[in-house]
């Protein structure tokens, strides 16, 4: 089964499940303003990280520099923002992980350094197109001399 269906289907259900449990230990209306807390917590830290982003961002292109980490980042708090706008305590989990910049970092660097590119050896074929015309002419020339 295709990974991407799995998680489409699984995750509401695992979510639906730990709020039953959470629910049951702290009770339905506890729950239910813990979701609420956590996501506008979540949204607060991500508006303050994202911001600290693209200083960060700005400070690179001041010095010259190509801010691909900060560019990379911000799409990660893009994705922990949606994570937590999404109900639910797993999904608020995984947003709080990639919003605290030491785990966001760790996540960053995992991915790039399992990053191939395409071309990894940069060959470069350096060639010249001659026409069959030209290939003609300087026959005919060789030939007259």
């Amino acid at each position: 089964m295709n990974s991407l269906l799995l998680t489409i289907i699984g995750l509401p259900i695992l979510e639906i499940w730990i709020m039953i449990k959470v629910g049951t230990q702290i009770g339905a209306l506890n729950t239910i303003l813990l979701i609420f807390l956590t996501a506008i917590l979540g949204l607060y830290f991500a508006r303050v990280q994202g911001l600290n982003t693209i200083k960060s961002g700005f400070y690179n292109l001041y010095q010259n520099k190509i801010p691909i980490y900060e560019i990379i980042s911000g799409a990660s708090i893009a994705i922990a923002s949606v994570f937590l706008i999404i109900p639910g305590f797993m999904t608020d989990f995984i947003g709080f992980v990639l919003l605290i910049p030491f785990t966001r970092k760790l996540i960053i660097n995992h991915l790039l350094k399992n990053y191939q590119p395409k071309n990894q050896h940069n060959d470069i074929v350096d060639g010249e197109i001659i026409e069959e015309k030209e290939i003609i002419e300087k026959k005919k020339e060789k030939d007259e001399l």
